[in-house]
């Protein structure tokens, strides 16, 4: 881990996404095709639609990192109820490696980028991606039943950001805080900090 810093503001350490996006790819290869229309921790998507939506937000980031702006970066992830394709995924396995390769570049964290449609530092785009690939793999676990322990890097870049996020403006993206003891593990603290209970199983 190391420290950025930029005309944008503070730096912001730097966090090897490999870890985390390991993680992810083995979640999505543990998906079997029985369990794509099962409920998730996000109300509107199936898991279907979650792991479209990884793919998507995947492609997103990694192209934010290389500063590559285009309908990739521009496009409003609510815009569509997003979903898989044939070959999803061979797609997520290699656009992970290619989103972990591209964060790996000093030059990624730095200057102004854009994501969502959303002009915002590079090291803000970092802290977003590893934010969404923290929580929709707790939402993926959740929805298929499979063990998940997160990257700790990850986790704690993503709890920082999801901890400031609290305390100005909530983003649409996010549910309002689910209250969870600070006692609790760092992971539930962050899931509570996105807007899901830590409780939630498709049964909910």
């Amino acid at each position: 881990m190391s420290d950025t810093t930029d005309q944008n503001g503070p730096g912001i350490a730097m966090v090897d996404f490999g870890p985390q996006t390991r993680i992810v790819a083995r979640l999505a290869d543990g998906v079997g095709g029985d369990q794509l229309g099962r409920p998730t921790p996000c109300p509107d998507y199936a898991v279907r639609h979650l792991l479209g939506h990884i793919v998507g937000l995947t492609v997103a980031f990694r192209d934010a990192a290389r500063k590559d702006l285009g309908p990739t970066t521009d496009t409003n992830p609510e815009a569509s109820l997003p979903d898989i394709t044939d070959g999803w995924r061979d797609d997520l396995t290699k656009a992970l490696d290619e989103l972990a390769e591209a964060w790996r570049d000093p030059q990624a964290w730095q200057g102004m980028t854009r994501a969502g449609g959303v002009d915002l530092p590079g090291g803000v785009a970092a802290l977003v991606a590893l934010d969404e690939l923290v929580i929709h793999a707790w939402d993926l676990a959740r929805a298929t039943g499979q063990e998940y322990a997160p990257d700790e890097a990850a986790l704690q870049a993503a709890h920082a950001f999801l901890v400031q996020s609290a305390t100005g403006p909530r983003p649409d993206i996010f549910g309002p805080v689910v209250p969870v003891p600070d006692s609790a593990p760092l992971l539930d603290q962050a899931v509570g900090l996105s807007g899901r209970s830590p409780d939630w199983t498709p049964a909910s």
